[in-house]
């Protein structure tokens, strides 16, 4: 099935966005307004909802179309939408995306099939199978970590010219997946690259857009990045890169046991600048300790 030419081509700073829960865990949707807005105002160039930032793995379906036809409808074509809605069944990923495509999403996020480690040949025709029930776009989150494995280079480019997928989310964290993936395809894909820690590397190396964490919590100084690094002005993206370096330390390596998480970081860093309504992630997760609160404080306090 062809891609219908009104689904939006996402590009530019695209948070992963998270989700919006009231104290009881139940989608504060008041405050997911607030926190879109404020990602717009900030930035952003696209949005994607229902991800791994945005707790999909937390959220049964029916909490996921509400919230799904909630942000499609409040965003109402302003820039593109991308709705991840990839699960390990190709029948519960098509009813999904099916829904995300009524609702007026741009595309779907598709992580690869997880948990039972299925074989490359199930996980190709998963795609295949996605996109003749669909005319927006696809994306391949090419996410090994969450996933346990991802396709090669010549597995996404086998998938492009047959024309399945239009996007891919290129989350492992090495820039030479956008390398590789630009210098075989070139424009035939659009690619995000899908980390935090690299990004200016990865949008020198070319990618069409940074999808991930960051942006989502960060946006502005994402923002920053992104015009320099693609503008080619290699100094301005060292120093956008300089000055998000600390909270990129604090982020990946300063932790005791696995404390903290990262869903908490990210929550309490989006409530320490000024988004009280944000809450916490859903249990097991929950509330950041007053010792990492007052670290992440000093981190936001030094950056421009």
């Amino acid at each position: 099935m062809k891609v219908k030419e009104s689904a939006k081509k996402p590009y530019g700073i695209c948070p992963a966005s998270m989700t919006i829960w009231n104290a009881d865990q139940t989608y504060n949707k008041t405050g997911m307004e607030k926190y879109l807005t404020w990602l717009l105002d900030n930035g952003a160039h696209s949005i994607s909802i229902c991800g791994s930032t945005g707790e999909n793995a937390a959220m049964n379906m029916e909490e996921q179309r509400e919230i799904i036809g909630h942000v499609a409808s409040f965003l109402d074509g302003q820039v593109p939408l991308i709705v991840g809605t990839g699960r390990y069944d190709t029948l519960n990923t098509i009813k999904m995306s099916k829904y995300a495509q009524d609702c007026g999403a741009d595309g779907v996020m598709v992580i690869l099939p997880y948990y039972f480690n299925p074989h490359k040949k199930g996980v190709m025709q998963h795609y295949r199978d996605l996109r003749e029930a669909l005319d927006i776009r696809i994306m391949v989150y090419n996410n090994p970590w969450f996933a346990g494995y991802e396709l090669t280079t010549a597995e996404v480019k086998e998938l492009v010219d047959d024309g399945t997928i239009q996007d891919i989310k290129a989350a492992h964290g090495d820039p030479n997946r956008v390398h590789e993936l630009k210098y075989h395809m070139g424009d035939k894909i659009n690619v995000f690259y899908g980390h935090d820690y690299c990004a200016m590397e990865g949008i020198l190396a070319g990618a069409d857009g940074w999808l991930s964490g960051f942006p989502a919590v960060l946006p502005k100084q994402c923002r920053a990045l992104w015009d320099a690094a693609s503008a080619k002005d290699v100094d301005a993206a060292i120093k956008a890169q300089n000055n998000i370096q600390p909270y990129i330390d604090y982020f990946f390596y300063d932790k005791v046991d696995g404390v903290p998480h990262w869903q908490e970081v990210c929550k309490y860093t989006l409530q320490a600048q000024g988004l009280d309504y944000v809450g916490v992630p859903r249990r097991p997760l929950g509330e950041l300790d007053a010792a990492n609160k007052k670290k992440i404080e000093k981190i936001l306090a030094d950056m421009d």
